[in-house]
């Protein structure tokens, strides 16, 4: 058992990599920081990805020497690679050297931590890892529960059975037939790939499959979210303010805001609202009834930047009862939007000083 020591996890995504850093003494987590920056891979270039994880190395960490490195990604998918194992290689090759001379451990979808001649060896088993320490932070307070995190692009549903993960897919291909990964987010979702047809004008409507608007403008024209929290790009590289939402929205309807009212526009938000919550509920209905879950007595237990709009409401949708806001869970404040970072870290840290992560207050 090492009595004090501190961890920094990686959760690197295509999209946006975050941080957590922890210290821990006698158990006990001393310090918890995070950092985050939006960092998309297919238009900046994976060359980008090591000064990111310097800078973002500093601000979480500043320059405290680390005892342990945490990895787990999903930026692996991003079209900057070839294949996974490229992405996967590279990757690491970017923490290795951001922590020349540091121990580091990688996350693989069995929710072991391996070292990063093993994570090589098996790509595919580390690739797209992130859920299970969502999942790991979760089982600390519900040993039995469903898991959603809704994030900017995706939403990760896992189910969790007396304190270990039930999950049955492995892979992103796996969890996609099962419904344990559901391809729309709070954010960065091309509307056209949730919402088929349109009720505009009091005509059904088809919908241009352009990438003319995203779920962030129909979250931010409804006020599921703020104009800060809309921190990805726009599709049409205007600014983030609701009117330029409403015509980026009525361009899916091939129209714009001279030729749609606001009330129509929101009405076209609100069911593009709809559409998406129904996806995110089938997926949660396929997964519950593949577990045998109890919607009466299984708690589902939500996270990610959608975890109110989306997946409660989703949830809700079901028929669950009881929902648990995992911020609220933890008493962490922000963590819900980096959980697999935050929970990467912790359980890093436990795994290194051989007990088992406690927390009062924290400075962040």
């Amino acid at each position: 058992m090492i009595p004090a020591a501190n961890v920094l996890a990686w959760d690197i995504g295509g999209a946006n990599t975050k941080a957590a850093y922890a210290e821990g003494d006698q158990g006990l987590v001393t310090r918890l920081t995070t950092a985050t920056r939006y960092l998309p891979l297919w238009r900046v270039g994976k060359d980008a990805l090591e000064p990111t994880l310097s800078q973002l190395r500093v601000q979480a960490a500043g320059q405290t020497p680390v005892d342990l490195a945490a990895v787990t990604m999903t930026a692996e998918l991003s079209d900057v690679y070839s294949t996974k194992r490229e992405g996967v290689n590279h990757i690491l090759d970017c923490v290795e050297r951001v922590h020349s001379g540091t121990a580091i451990r990688v996350l693989g979808w069995d929710g072991s931590l391996r070292t990063v001649s093993e994570a090589r060896l098996k790509p595919l088993e580390v690739a797209a890892a992130n859920w299970p320490a969502t999942a790991w932070l979760a089982s600390r307070f519900m040993e039995t529960c469903l898991v959603i995190d809704v994030g900017s692009t995706t939403t990760s549903i896992i189910p969790v059975f007396n304190g270990r993960l039930a999950a049955r897919g492995r892979t992103d291909l796996e969890k996609l037939s099962c419904g344990e990964l559901i391809y729309t987010g709070a954010l960065r979702t091309n509307v056209a790939t949730f919402l088929r047809r349109a009720h505009v004008q009091r005509r059904e409507t088809r919908l241009s499959s352009e990438l003319f608007a995203s779920s962030a403008d129909v979250h931010l024209i409804l006020g599921n979210i703020s104009q800060e929290d809309y921190t990805t790009e726009t599709a049409d590289g205007r600014g983030r303010s609701v009117q330029e939402a409403r015509a980026r929205l009525a361009r899916v309807v091939c129209a714009d805001i001279e030729m749609l009212t606001h009330e129509e526009t929101e009405e076209l938000a609100r069911e593009a609202y709809n559409a998406q919550l129904q996806e995110i509920s089938e997926g949660l209905e396929q997964v519950a009834h593949d577990h045998d879950f109890n919607k009466e007595s299984t708690p589902v237990v939500v996270a990610g930047l959608g975890r109110s709009f989306l997946a409660e409401r989703a949830a809700r949708i079901c028929g669950f009862r009881t929902i648990l806001d995992l911020e609220a869970l933890t008493g962490l404040a922000g963590t819900a939007k980096l959980a697999s970072a935050v929970g990467l870290c912790l359980m890093a840290l436990s795994r290194l000083t051989g007990t088992e992560s406690r927390w009062t207050r924290l400075s962040r």
